[in-house]
């Protein structure tokens, strides 16, 4: 009874190389970025606690939202790539890229939270705030977020951990532009209700980009299959392969971005070529599902055990 894995000959496994070199890539920009938001905070910090000004706290606290995630993400690509190096961690420290982006969503929500629990409490107890004062620094703040954004914006397209950091840089852009509007429109009208409308515009346009950001983490935490793909599509196609009799036991996860994994056993039938089932069926998840590791255990029709698993 011979069980054949999908390390065979001819067969090398990256195991998260390229997400890893994805976040590699991408790494000196997430550093410059992480330090031109972080100066530009600490103008906002000082420019809302001297003004008084809720929608420019609520910008500050984004751009601090902004900081944070950008050095968590700078430590999990670190990490990741030193952890690889370990024996006892089997896929290295992949996973805490998605820690960080979860992270990062449980941030902006708390931030988001607290701004509109203090315009509510503003609504009541109005702020004069000087309109003048709060414009330059917002501009100063716009200012910086373009510039992280641009920096941002091609890593957001392959490593999640980069796309929460983009995400919240793109939102706090949105918010620098609210807060201009909002201290022209004070400086136009004497309208105190504004800086606290602002604030909680901002918070309403964050939330729904955080959720589906901590949802995302959330589903590659849980292991479930990645969102798109078809596991019956799957369980046939390889069933098709020539020689398959049965397919079980299959699963598919997402261990980082762009790093999908498959496990499976295949029952074959007797006689067959079991090195050509296992090339077949890695080429297959490969060229179709874009699943560049797979472990595959191929089996005789005459063996039984291995479709009992209850889990």
């Amino acid at each position: 009874m011979a069980h054949d894995h999908g390390s065979g000959s001819g067969h090398a496994h990256d195991h998260g190389g390229a997400a890893r070199r994805a976040g590699e890539r991408h790494q000196g920009r997430l550093t410059l970025a992480f330090v031109v938001l972080f100066g530009f905070m600490v103008v906002e910090v000082v420019g809302g606690l001297a003004t008084g000004s809720l929608a420019l706290l609520s910008d500050a606290g984004h751009m601090l939202t902004d900081v944070i995630g950008l050095g968590m993400a700078l430590a999990a690509i670190q990490l990741a790539s030193r952890g690889s190096a370990r024996r006892d961690r089997t896929f290295g420290l992949y996973r805490l890229e998605i820690l960080a982006a979860l992270a990062n969503a449980v941030l902006l929500f708390g931030v988001a939270l607290y701004v509109v629990v203090e315009a509510v409490r503003r609504f009541g107890d109005p702020v004069d705030v000087p309109s003048g004062a709060v414009l330059v620094v917002a501009v100063l703040g716009l200012a910086a977020n373009l510039v992280a954004f641009a920096l941002l914006r091609e890593g957001a397209k392959e490593s999640l951990n980069v796309e929460g950091a983009y995400l919240e840089v793109l939102s706090d852009t949105v918010g620098s532009v609210a807060v201009i509007v909002g201290a022209v429109v004070i400086g136009a009208t004497g309208w105190t209700w504004v800086d606290p409308a602002v604030g909680v515009a901002i918070g309403a346009w964050i939330l729904p980009r955080t959720w589906r950001l901590g949802g995302q983490a959330l589903r590659i935490l849980v292991q479930a299959a990645p969102p798109g793909l078809d596991l019956d599509a799957v369980e046939r196609d390889l069933a098709s392969l020539p020689g398959v009799v049965d397919v079980h036991d299959l699963h598919v996860w997402t261990l980082t971005s762009d790093m999908e994994v498959a496990s499976a056993h295949l029952m074959v039938g007797t006689g067959t070529d079991h090195h050509g089932v296992l090339d077949a069926a890695r080429d297959l998840l490969e060229r179709s599902y874009g699943i560049g590791h797979a472990t595959l255990q191929v089996e005789p029709d005459d063996h039984h055990g291995c479709d009992e698993v209850a889990w």
